[in-house]
């Protein structure tokens, strides 16, 4: 009987043709952005995520020195394939080999890569790369099928609330019509694989649309009376669950009642312009220190209580390059020169007092103070 159990296993495996695999294992991550100049090197970056105990992040391209840097860290990392690539590697799967050979391959298993996101925020923009995306996503699986990585490396691709028609209340959560053509093969095809559904939930963009309509406590997961969802009466007293729920709801009404939610980007910006309500530190350590909270709690949703909620923050590091609105670079955890931005719990490179005389050596921090002693030692020696 155990036999015959156990070739009964071994065929549903092979008929399925992979084996499930989740590139986030915990339940809190960090996206790692880099469009700056000022920020810490990547082994600094290392440093700053072990004293705050981040096992899990997103980097948004395969940066060679960040992958050589995480090397034995057993950080977990998820990479992007470029939206540029998108329409390449959808028309010819040897580029996608290629890609993963060249960026990925020589940096394992040292580098714990677990993911590859492909592409960001696609649906909803440039028609013809919608087009290529569910292309692109199956080529990049056949790549790691071909060289045996897709028991490790999962392959997924991060959606915007453009996805949706409608979000609210919870039980009305619904894909827009014109986004089926395209993200109905995708479902149909992680659903076979065993790939979550990834989605950019911001409250704060919510809030910063329509402030008049939104109670800023809910955003916040501060104290508020909440919404009661008029279909399940289930009582929601944070937006966060809220939108993720009404994705479960979406997914759900396709037929998808297994598929797991995963928050791929949130957060809150610590300043904004004076059309971006609610941006300032306040608000962004607020949010992020009950999102945190909330995180390590370890439990589901109102819709769906025993499917553990799972969210990277939004973002690292304030990135003085980014283009947009001033809350595009200022939704950093930590400022450019590796202190908090707020308090939140998490321990800086340098104190958030730091001098701005402070600056950054060979990739390492050193305070003003500091260098002055290194420098009398080292004119002492010459006397000496």
């Amino acid at each position: 009987m155990a036999n015959s159990s156990f070739i009964f296993l071994c065929f549903i495996l092979l008929f399925n043709g992979s084996i499930l695999v989740h590139a986030f294992k915990g339940t809190y991550g960090v996206n790692y952005g880099k469009i700056s100049d000022n920020i810490p090197a990547p082994e600094d970056v290392l440093r700053l995520l072990r004293m705050n105990k981040i096992k899990n992040i997103r980097i948004y391209d395969a940066d060679p020195k960040v992958l050589r840097a995480f090397s034995g860290s057993e950080i977990e990392i998820s990479v992007c394939l470029p939206n540029e690539l998108l329409k390449d590697v959808s028309l010819n799967g040897s580029i996608a080999l290629e890609w993963i050979q060249v960026n990925l391959q020589p940096y394992l298993p040292g580098t714990s890569i677990r993911g590859i996101a492909v592409g960001n925020e696609i649906l909803g923009g440039d028609t013809s790369i919608s087009e290529a995306l569910f292309p692109a996503v199956r080529s990049v699986y056949r790549a790691l099928r071909r060289l045996h990585l897709d028991d490790t490396i999962e392959v997924s691709t991060p959606h915007s609330e453009a996805v949706f028609s409608s979000t609210y209340p919870p039980s009305n959560g619904t894909f827009k019509e014109s986004m089926m053509p395209y993200l109905g093969p995708l479902l149909h095809f992680f659903n076979r694989v065993g790939s979550p559904f990834y989605i950019n939930a911001y409250p704060f963009l919510a809030y910063k649309f329509d402030p008049s309509h939104i109670d800023i406590n809910y955003a916040l997961f501060e104290p508020n009376k909440g919404i009661v969802d008029p279909k399940t009466k289930l009582h929601y007293d944070n937006m966060f669950d809220a939108m993720v729920d009404a994705t479960y709801v979406a997914l759900e009404k396709l037929g998808y009642t297994k598929m797991q939610v995963i928050v791929s980007e949130t957060g809150w910006a610590s300043k904004g312009d004076d059309n971006e309500p609610g941006a300032n530190p306040k608000n962004a350590k607020t949010y992020n220190f009950h999102l945190h909270k909330r995180l390590m709690k370890k439990k589901g949703t109102p819709y769906r209580p025993k499917m553990v909620a799972k969210g990277y923050v939004f973002a690292l590091f304030n990135e003085n390059l980014k283009p947009g609105p001033t809350s595009e670079r200022n939704f950093g955890l930590f400022k450019a020169d590796g202190s908090i931005a707020y308090d939140i719990g998490f321990k800086g490179l340098v104190p958030s007092s730091a001098s701005s005389k402070d600056f950054v050596l060979q990739g390492r921090f050193w305070s003003s103070q500091s260098f002055i002693i290194v420098a009398c030692a080292i004119i002492l020696l010459l006397f000496i």
